[in-house]
């Protein structure tokens, strides 16, 4: 059955789940052997508070899949795949350089699927989100500077040009 988001990118993304909301294991994919891999417990006294993965054939400037957070009533499970539409990002700074977490609704999620921009999502969602992000490295002595939200169209630009770079890399 052929699926009708594939054509929609970057309006609609396929995300790869690798932390449910609530956890506070560190799940990354491993993409060489194709599995899911604990990377680490937060030592911090947080959990994630979204769903957490990545945007299938995508490639950030850090050389990993595009991060995204997903909002979603229910938490999926690592490896779940979920449609999902953009609607900002959260721009931050990490050991790493530039890092944007593009932030998404569940397409299948009808609490959410409504949301199109930033704005429409609950100021303390957002909030509870940003202080996640500002104390879950803290005891683990990693710094990271939340720059702050960015809107719909930053995202989209982030989503194309991770694409196009996620496409050289696989025809080179």
């Amino acid at each position: 059955m052929p699926n009708p988001y594939l054509e929609q990118y970057p309006d609609v993304v396929e995300i790869v789940v690798e932390i449910p909301r609530g956890s506070r294991n560190k799940y990354e994919y491993d993409e060489e052997a194709g599995v899911f891999r604990l990377d680490r417990v937060l030592s911090s006294a947080v959990f994630y508070n979204f769903d957490y993965g990545f945007v299938e054939h995508t490639r950030a400037g850090d050389g990993d899949h595009t991060d995204a957070l997903l909002i979603i009533d229910e938490p999926t499970f690592t490896g779940c795949r979920v449609w999902a539409r953009p609607i900002g990002g959260l721009e931050m700074r990490d050991e790493k350089g530039f890092d944007f977490k593009t932030l998404c609704v569940a397409i299948g999620d009808p609490h959410q699927q409504h949301i199109e921009r930033l704005e429409q999502v609950r100021p303390h969602r957002l909030v509870e989100i940003e202080h996640f992000f500002n104390t879950y490295k803290l005891l683990e002595s990693k710094e990271v500077d939340v720059v702050g939200w960015r809107e719909h169209d930053e995202a989209r630009r982030i989503l194309i040009e991770d694409r196009e770079r996620y496409q050289r890399e696989q025809s080179a």
